[in-house]
């Protein structure tokens, strides 16, 4: 029997100044089935999805959920219809328990006016063991981990009847066993006969838990195939318009590494970081592997001198420095592309130029102005240098695509003149194309003579990027491997303990 659609999307187009985001894309789900929407950074995923979602209206097209057309569009009303979305940033409100926020602004009263705090609780508990939750409704959600938040988020989807859910990259920080535990959650919603919208830049996902897949590129609809019918190639290939081979194939530099540029030894912090040493030279990409957890960005703050160690030496260029804070690291030359791309490298608030800029301002300008022609020739060169695709300067950085602002934070630290880089997890929550560029634009910084210590929880892309490898557990740097002796296999190892 064939499965009733659950959603319709025809003709859709949405236009911003000077975009074209969604240029008459057709979309469908069924009841019941995860369909999977791919593409690369500004492809139009997130528009189409806020378009389902209430949040945007559409110029032109039809939207159609359980065989109604929708005229209103609004988060409100899409709710009453039975969407519900769970965005990166969770929606939670950290200081509530978890039966508050399963409930915010529906919770069950008594005599019309008391919260019945009884009913809230097993309520909220009868749906966490639906899906097979443990998870205390008492607890507060600020004392949960990212897996447990991501499951109570679905939790309350369900709290609200919801028929069709929209997943915005689930799995980006979430452990494999956490990952695991989502996959089997969808399952029982799928069982529900509920429709999952799954939205990833990890296209391993979608012959794991997709039905179907659609492409979008530049804003179009590119393709939908069934999940049988398709391989990884063919979807880059859908994605970016091109033919791509290994993303990450090792590219040896030609010139021969004599310099050291950062050299790192017996660095100590409490628990964190346990007698870690390694170095880097001028010319060259060292890979900094382990798992979650084993201290590889706690070593990255400590060596730019975000967080205080307890003992060792750090050295730049043979000079041995003893950081306070990051600014006596700048002046050294290095710059730190952290995990944290929002809330650690950028101000989203801001302007692209003002971005680029930042952390060079004092040798920029004066002490008291700020010369805003120097500010555009600067910010323009980078623009230019690195591709940044901006409608203008003056685009506000948060509405940049994922990979754009990668850029924008590796041109903030060009801008420096930094010649020590250390790039913490570069390519997360990037697509394939504009990982490549990211890629390209390391080879040709160590081409020109800049060192880079990059962190990565990829191993194929460790294992493409980097001359070297040094492996991390617990705090301690465990294995030195050369690239022509390193596999998968043989970093996991060292990670997990097993040699």
């Amino acid at each position: 029997m064939d499965k009733k659609i659950l959603l319709k999307a025809e003709k859709i187009n949405k236009s911003f100044p000077g975009v074209k985001a969604l240029d008459n894309v057709d979309f469908d789900l069924y009841e019941g089935e995860v369909h999977v929407l791919i593409g690369e950074n500004g492809a139009g995923k997130s528009t189409l999805m806020k378009i389902i979602a209430g949040a945007y209206r559409p110029d032109s097209g039809n939207l159609y959920i359980d065989g109604e057309k929708i005229s209103v569009f609004n988060p409100l009303a899409a709710q009453e219809a039975g969407v519900s979305i769970i965005y990166q940033e969770f929606n939670l409100i950290p200081d509530l328990i978890v039966a508050q926020n399963m409930y915010l602004g529906r919770f069950p009263k008594r005599f019309g006016i008391l919260i019945d705090h009884k009913k809230l609780h097993q309520d909220a508990a009868d749906v966490l063991a639906s899906l097979s939750l443990d998870i205390d409704t008492h607890a507060y959600c600020i004392n949960l981990g990212t897996g447990q938040r991501q499951m109570v988020e679905v939790a309350k989807a369900l709290t609200m009847q919801s028929k069709i859910l929209i997943m915005d990259e689930p799995t980006a920080a979430l452990t494999d066993r956490e990952i695991d535990h989502l996959f089997e959650t969808i399952e029982n919603l799928k069982a529900k006969g509920i429709g999952i919208i799954y939205i990833s830049h990890r296209l391993e996902e979608v012959k794991v838990v997709g039905d179907r897949v659609t492409v979008l590129r530049d804003g179009k609809h590119i393709g939908t195939k069934e999940q049988t019918n398709v391989d990884i190639s063919e979807l880059v290939t859908m994605m970016v318009g091109r033919q791509m081979g290994d993303l990450y194939t090792y590219k040896k530099m030609e010139k021969e590494i004599t310099r050291e540029a950062l050299r790192v030894e017996d660095l100590s912090s409490g628990t964190r970081i346990k007698n870690a040493s390694l170095d880097v030279s001028v010319g060259e990409i060292v890979g900094l592997a382990g798992l979650v957890g084993a201290g590889r960005t706690d070593l990255a703050r400590a060596i730019f001198g975000a967080d205080k160690y307890d003992s060792g030496k750090v050295f730049v260029f043979g000079d041995e420095v003893n950081p306070k804070s990051p600014s006596d690291m700048v002046k050294k030359g290095l710059g730190l592309i952290p995990e944290d791309r929002k809330a650690q490298g950028l101000c989203l608030i801001l302007p692209t130029s003002e971005n680029i800029v930042l952390a060079n301002l004092k040798n920029l300008f004066n002490k008291l102005f700020i010369n805003l022609k120097k500010e555009k020739q600067v910010a323009q060169k980078y623009i230019e240098d690195l591709r940044i695709a901006t409608p203008s300067q003056s685009r506000i950085v948060q509405f940049l695509s994922g990979g754009t602002q990668q850029k924008v934070v590796l041109a903030k630290w060009l801008c420096t003149n930094s010649k020590i880089f250390i790039f913490d997890e570069p390519t997360r929550g990037i697509d394939v194309g504009a990982k490549a560029e990211i890629h390209d634009l390391m080879r040709e910084l160590v081409k020109n003579g800049a060192a880079i210590l990059m962190i990565s929880s990829e191993l194929p892309e460790i294992l493409g990027m980097s001359d070297r490898i040094f492996v991390m557990r617990e705090g301690s740097i465990v294995a030195e491997l050369d690239r022509d002796e390193a596999t998968q296999e043989i970093v996991i190892a060292h990670a997990m303990g097993g040699v």
